[in-house]
């Protein structure tokens, strides 16, 4: 008998992105990024000078370009024909840049060797290796504050006509203070002391309490048919019901916050209600409130607003278009305030952050008993101080202190700074202001366990030669950096054996510059080429596994790696389908849909970017991570799109580690900063590793291993 060729996801169902249009040669990855960027800022400069912000894309696509080139150039792994089709590519985009140069010669500025690279470029830079599935550098330190600029043009902002349409209608929407006045101190006894360091500190010290007094909830939830809460989700909805106006809800993953938060806004009348969330979910939250909340209407927000329902009570849109809508949303009258995976705002300096926080302010002033609720099941990345920007959203503190709420509670302890027991009851002060934070063992029995195991394999020959290779390039650079900065000092003291604080330093340098071709290899370079040796390994495993025991989810982070996996399962025979980045939502919704129902797809291989948030693939219960992330919370992330409520069986994490380079290394890294939020949130006596991020831990470690080996 003939054997069937494996279907992928989609063949039958839809009409995908490879029928719709011929595919480019090169239709993934950071050439066909770079080339869409620099022909949208020719376009734009087709009438006059180049704008600041086409600029910003200029020196990136050129500083990219370079980048790419000296890339190309020195991967073995390619043909010699893919090479020279790679670099007529990039050529192509050289003869753009030197056309636009020839007419505005102020670009050339932009090109010449220590040319100023700003933080709105940095940033950019990052956002273009995001979309061609790469892993991004460091997020840049902000720049301070310059005087302000008024020949730069104003944020573009709109206002859709549907919205118009609505503020027409009601001409006369008044702010509404009719709730009970927020509850002031009585005494001023800590109003010297600084309070945020230590409010942050009480919850790095751990303690016993992890969750706010929730109230039992009643027997019927709204009257909803057909679907029931579980008691752990009641319970949120019962305490909105009751008054409670803050949550930080930190539930795992898993346990439905999505649920939660719509039924308490139910409870809480908060309609309208401003739901803001990743780009991948806002698919996801218009059908959960069609079935959570369905007498309230729902509208999304794409692009400018033309299509949005002005009159709907839910309006959903996602960060990366916030900024031009922060005006109107300001203004609309809402009563309520989501921000779904709020650990997207831990960097209050980011353009996402403050928009977020600029619209909260704002609903706060015109509504005194608005409802606001962040969510995320990993509110703590990469330090404590994560916590800032979400409690600022929640209105517990500002920007240098506490709030009023919160001030009265830490009054009412009767202890400061100073006293033994204030970290303790510090903790217990702003937990009860609404941090919830349920684990699945706890609250969700139902859900069978999960285990994380690592699988080691032995990389070919070529392709460990290779990895080794870089990483020694790596960990000279580095020592020599090292040694020829301890040569330098003159006045500083001698510290014997290694000087740890100049690793550090080192380090932070190797890491800041990681982006630079002059460097060669790098952390980031490393990390890649052991994944793209993987691929085939992983793949193979995961092939294994769904011959065994039924569908498998795979994740990796770049997209060679999905290409090799891809084409590994075509060749065994395995059906698959594919979730990216780059997908319609049309497309990405039929690949899911075929994974869930269709039995001969048995493996969904998911970028880890794309959908490690907002999807339900409970009927896999093994998961295969064939590259490593760089925090355990976006491993988390991955794992729970398969552990969560409706699992009926154990699930398993293989997680594919190349024996013998930097990956063993990685990965215990990974582990140990999972203690953070273990600790901070969950009570737990587990020791916190360094708050510092992998990567700089990652080459601190590289390089003092190299040093204890040469003083042996």
């Amino acid at each position: 008998m003939a054997q069937r060729a494996p279907r992928r996801a989609g063949a039958q169902r839809t009409t995908t992105r490879d029928q719709r249009r011929p595919r480019a040669r090169d239709a993934e990855g950071i050439i066909p990024v770079l080339a869409k960027t620099i022909r949208q800022v020719e376009a734009a400069a087709r009438g006059g000078k180049v704008k600041p912000s086409g600029r910003t894309a200029y020196q990136v696509v050129a500083l990219l370009m370079r980048e790419e080139r000296a890339r190309v150039k020195a991967d073995t792994a390619i043909s010699e024909a893919q090479r020279t089709g790679a670099l007529t590519r990039l050529d192509g985009i050289a003869t753009i840049l030197a056309k636009m140069a020839a007419r505005d010669t102020s670009l050339l500025a932009l090109l010449a060797d220590g040319a100023d690279v700003s933080y709105a470029a940095k940033s950019l830079k990052n956002d273009l290796l995001r979309a061609s599935g790469q892993e991004p550098e460091p997020e840049p330190e902000p720049e301070p504050p310059a005087a302000a600029d008024f020949s730069s043009p104003a944020p573009r902002r709109v206002v859709p006509q549907t919205v118009i349409a609505r503020q027409l209608a009601n001409p006369f929407l008044a702010p509404d203070f009719s709730s009970v006045p927020t509850r002031r101190p009585t005494t001023n006894r800590l109003g010297d002391w600084e309070l945020l360091n230590p409010l942050f500190r009480a919850f790095e010290y751990g303690g016993d309490a992890t969750c706010m007094p929730l109230p039992e909830p009643a027997a019927v939830v709204h009257g909803i048919k057909d679907l029931e809460l579980m008691h752990h989700q009641a319970q949120v909805v019962a305490a909105a019901a009751a008054g409670h106006r803050t949550f930080l809800l930190a539930d795992e993953p898993g346990l439905g916050k999505t649920a939660q938060a719509l039924l308490a806004a139910d409870a809480a009348n908060a309609f309208p209600l401003l739901v803001v969330v990743p780009n991948v979910v806002k698919a996801n939250w218009a059908h959960e409130a069609a079935l959570w909340t369905p007498r309230r209407a729902a509208t999304v927000i794409h692009g400018d607003g033309e299509s949005i329902d002005g009159f709907a009570d839910i309006v959903i849109v996602n960060y990366e278009i916030l900024d031009r809508h922060v005006g109107w949303l300001g203004n609309h009258g809402f009563r309520g305030m989501v921000v779904d995976e709020a650990h997207f705002i831990k960097n209050k300096s980011s353009q996402r952050s403050q928009h977020v926080l600029e619209v909260s302010e704002r609903i706060r002033a015109r509504t005194s008993n608005a409802l606001f609720m962040a969510l995320t099941g990993t509110p703590l990345i990469n330090d404590i101080e994560d916590f800032r920007a979400i409690w600022q959203f929640l209105g517990w503190i500002e920007a240098k202190k506490p709030r009023h709420e919160l001030m009265a509670a830490l009054e009412e302890t009767g202890l400061t700074p100073a006293d033994p027991g204030f970290y303790a009851a510090a903790r217990t002060s702003v937990i009860d202001l609404g941090i919830v934070r349920r684990r699945k063992v706890d609250v969700a029995s139902d859900i069978p366990a999960r285990r994380v195991a690592d699988l080691p394999v032995e990389l070919d020959d070529e392709a460990s030669r290779s990895i080794r290779a870089a990483e020694q390039e790596l960990t000279r650079r580095l020592v020599a950096r090292y040694e020829s900065t301890l040569a330098a000092r003159k006045t500083a003291p001698e510290v014997e054996g290694i000087d740890h604080d100049l690793v550090r330093r080192v380090a932070e340098w190797e890491r800041k510059n990681a982006g630079s071709a002059k460097t060669g290899d790098n952390v980031f370079t490393v990390m890649r080429k052991i994944g793209q040796a993987k691929a085939g390994l992983a793949a193979d495993y995961a092939a294994q596994l769904a011959r065994s025991v039924g569908k498998v989810v795979l994740f990796a982070k770049h997209v060679d790696v999905m290409d090799t996996a891809e084409q590994t399962f075509a060749k065994r025979g395995v059906g698959y389908a594919s979730i990216r980045g780059d997908q319609t939502p049309k497309v990405r919704k039929a690949n899911i849909e075929a994974f869930l129902t269709d039995p001969d797809i048995a493996v969904v291989v998911c970028s880890l970017t794309a959908a490690g948030v907002g999807l339900n693939l409970q009927v896999a219960s093994n998961v295969v991570l064939a590259e490593l992330s760089w925090t355990s919370a976006e491993q988390t992330q991955a794992i729970d799109r398969v552990h969560r409520i409706g699992q009926t069986e154990p699930v398993t994490a293989w997680r594919i580690i190349a024996a013998q380079t930097i990956d063993s290394r990685l990965a215990q890294l990974i582990d140990d900063k999972a203690g953070l939020a273990a600790r901070a949130l969950d009570g737990s006596d587990e020791e916190i590793g360094s708050s510092a991020d992998v990567q700089l831990e990652a080459l601190m470690s590289m390089l003092t291993e190299a040093l204890q080996a040469a003083e042996r």
